[in-house]
């Protein structure tokens, strides 16, 4: 009798059902699906902030590098050393290269570069900057610099691309009407004519690479506004 009660109470223990399980089953998808679709989410979310930063990066970096060349435009060393291997002066005619453009712009500088030592460092430096197109229809912000060493030889850099993407590039130029070294009004280059340019105000608009489809749809255009004062040509 007692050997039989104790086979009884074994046999009586519950398992997991087949019900159970499947309703256990259900939860841990569920749970495992929804943290899924959070991962996913941040990784999108990360995506786009990463190429938010790199195209606010881009667009500064390339900014600095153009008005770093507009600060120098019309610069003209005065020094007895500075002039060609033929005894000529370097000259800086064309500080901002007429006709003026509202998308585009040249400017012209002396430069003399320590590494060549007096007298070969002496140079005159032309410097381009305008949008180029890219291979995939997009517009590139390129860069081209044409040197005149002290032989008077000419050195054709290879085009440098600053920044892809490129939306807009806009140039408005601030003028001195009364030659009074004060800024009067900003016009656009049609409308500068025969007064002295003293500022450049530059907008760039650009935007991240558009083969990520998440940041297509989520990121929009950065733009960067400076102005510079274009202090050689206001001593002029």
């Amino acid at each position: 009798m007692e050997k039989e009660m104790k086979f009884q109470s074994i046999f009586n223990k519950k398992g997991v059902t087949l019900i159970e399980l499947l309703v256990a089953l259900v939860i841990a998808a569920i749970t495992l699906a929804g943290i899924y679709r959070v991962f996913i989410s941040q990784t999108k979310t990360y995506a786009v902030q990463d190429q938010v930063v790199e195209v606010q990066q881009s667009v500064r970096g390339a900014m600095d590098i153009l008005l770093r060349d507009l600060r120098m435009a019309g610069f003209d060393d005065d020094n007895l050393n500075s002039k060609y291997s033929d005894g000529t002066y370097i000259q800086v005619l064309n500080p901002i290269t007429n006709p003026l453009s509202d998308h585009s712009i040249t400017v012209t500088y002396e430069y003399f570069d320590r590494t060549l030592g007096v007298p070969d460092g002496y140079q005159l430096h032309t410097v381009a900057y305008a949008l180029a197109p890219a291979p995939d229809g997009s517009l590139n912000l390129v860069r081209t610099r044409t040197i005149t060493k002290h032989n008077k030889t000419l050195q054709n850099d290879p085009q440098e691309i600053l920044l892809p993407y490129v939306n807009a590039l806009n140039f408005t130029y601030g003028v001195d009407d009364n030659d009074d070294g004060a800024l009067d009004s900003w016009v656009p280059a049609a409308s500068v004519g025969v007064r002295k340019v003293i500022a450049v105000r530059v907008v760039l608009t650009a935007r991240p690479d558009q083969t990520n489809p998440d940041v297509k749809k989520a990121v929009s255009p950065r733009t960067l506004d400076s102005i510079v004062m274009v202090r050689n040509l206001c001593l002029r």
